[in-house]
């Protein structure tokens, strides 16, 4: 009998495998095991208590002790612990999560799909387009455009419309995944570009892109409101107004990436909502259950519901589904969770917290080693360099992000590297005595890398 590891690091290194995880860290550093939370702080094995501003993965909106969504989730669990919605069945609460999610959904009427996360949302979007385009005899169009930087999922089909370059060591993306340029206008705009300019120039290559591809092989445009994994982008000023007619005049469905941004992340209900434009479907996961259940949507607007219908009526299913989806303990907990975040205040304290983050991001990018600062609502995110000036960042084996958000760990506060940028998505239940307790660790964070390795 092999003798087994007696601390917490020591076992979860030799049992579990990391995704997502800077290794060398890991490995220098050990595994931070948490053990419970209270509002939005997390305590670990050691005792340690960390502020995480990063709501777990964007998705623990409500903290993570909060009483209404836990007894949502029992009382669910005592009256039907889980069902599918195959074969014509389905729970109750899945029938009142969907009139409530087409309810606050920017469409006058839809329909809902249900998935375990966001990644097999986007998926089965693609399935969806992908069946309905043929159904109506174009089975050609199946290209699917999304953006540099752009992070929609994990599953094949989500990792190819995710413009990120470490998908490359799969093999990814598959044919007939578009990426275009990020619309970054600190980081991609050209000397003596404006703002405005740069917006043009997105629309000119989505156009040429078009044109290139053709639009009878193009299914859709997908795109987050704000890039989230990308390291919080906002789009440049009125880029989807400039894309969206594009788009319409082709054909080419415009799709909303929500589920970073989805259930007031933005300071709206919607991303859409704040950069006022109108998709055809909306992806939504994380804050859908404010990261008390996994559970993911697709929401198809009124065309696309009818395309759908039509198209599964001819062959009279649509052959797709998971074993949980519509799972009833997680629509339970889906519906409180958007009554916390739409009608109990937490959508509220979003927008009441949105000045103070703000000036604090502004505060910590004068320092001379920030180059950016940038956000909405309650996301944000400060970018390192090396130069200000020239927006020249630091040398990669520098790992400064990394550095600091150990850095952030060891002082108590989670936060989390992106690039060359460090991210900050606060819980929506934050004060402001945590907002200020938040910058002043990363500030100390900052200090403390920065006299390193500038």
């Amino acid at each position: 009998m092999r003798d087994e590891p007696n601390d917490w690091e020591s076992r979860a290194e030799a049992n579990s495998f990391y995704g997502f995880t800077d290794l060398p860290s890991v490995r220098r550093r050990g595994t931070v095991v948490v053990t419970h939370g209270e509002g939005p702080y997390i305590f670990d094995t050691r005792g340690r208590r960390y502020l995480d501003a990063n709501s777990g993965l964007w998705n623990m909106v409500a903290g993570f002790d909060n009483p209404k969504l836990a007894e949502a989730a029992k009382a669910q669990y005592d009256r039907l612990p889980g069902y599918h919605a195959f074969f014509g069945r389905m729970s109750d609460q899945t029938v009142m999560l969907s009139e409530r999610l087409i309810e606050v959904s920017p469409f006058e009427r839809g329909r809902v799909f249900y998935t375990n996360s966001g990644s097999e949302a986007n998926d089965t979007l693609v399935k969806m387009l992908w069946f309905l385009n043929a159904a109506e005899g174009r089975p050609e169009k199946r290209k699917i455009l999304t953006r540099v930087n752009g992070y929609h999922g994990v599953t094949v089909v989500a990792s190819s419309m995710t413009g990120k370059a470490y998908n490359s060591v799969f093999g990814l993306p598959l044919p007939g995944f578009v990426h275009l340029t990020c619309p970054h206008y600190w980081r991609e705009g050209r000397l003596d570009e404006s703002e405005a300019e740069f917006t043009a120039r997105m629309a000119a290559e989505l156009e040429e892109t078009i044109s290139l591809e053709g639009a009878e092989t193009i299914a859709a445009f997908v795109a987050e409101p704000v890039m989230g994994a990308g390291g919080v982008i906002p789009p440049s000023e009125g880029y989807f107004q400039a894309i969206a007619p594009v788009l319409q005049r082709h054909g080419i469905p415009l799709v909303a990436d929500e589920v970073i941004c989805g259930f007031g992340r933005t300071g709206e209900a919607w991303g859409c909502q704040t950069y006022d434009f109108m998709p055809d479907a909306i992806i939504a996961s994380k804050a859908m259950t404010a990261g008390y259940f996994p559970m993911g949507a697709v929401i198809l607007g009124p065309e696309l519901a009818d395309r759908l219908q039509a198209a599964s009526d001819a062959i009279e299913e649509f052959p797709h589904g998971f074993t949980a989806s519509g799972h009833p303990v997680g629509c339970a907990v889906s519906l409180a969770a958007i009554e916390l975040i739409l009608d109990d205040g937490l959508l509220e304290n979003v927008r009441r917290l949105t000045p103070r983050f703000e000036a604090g991001l502004a505060e910590l990018a004068r320092k001379p080693n920030i180059g950016e600062w940038r956000g909405k609502g309650l996301m944000g995110a400060l970018e390192a360099v090396a130069d200000k000036e020239n927006r020249t960042p630091f040398a990669s084996e520098l790992s400064v992000s990394e550095r600091i958000a150990n850095t952030c760990t060891d002082h108590g506060l989670i936060c989390r590297p992106l690039g060359q940028s460090v991210v900050l998505c606060p819980p929506f239940i934050m004060t402001d005595a945590q907002m200020d307790e938040m910058f002043e660790k990363l500030e100390g964070a900052l200090d403390q890398v920065f006299n390193e390795v500038a």
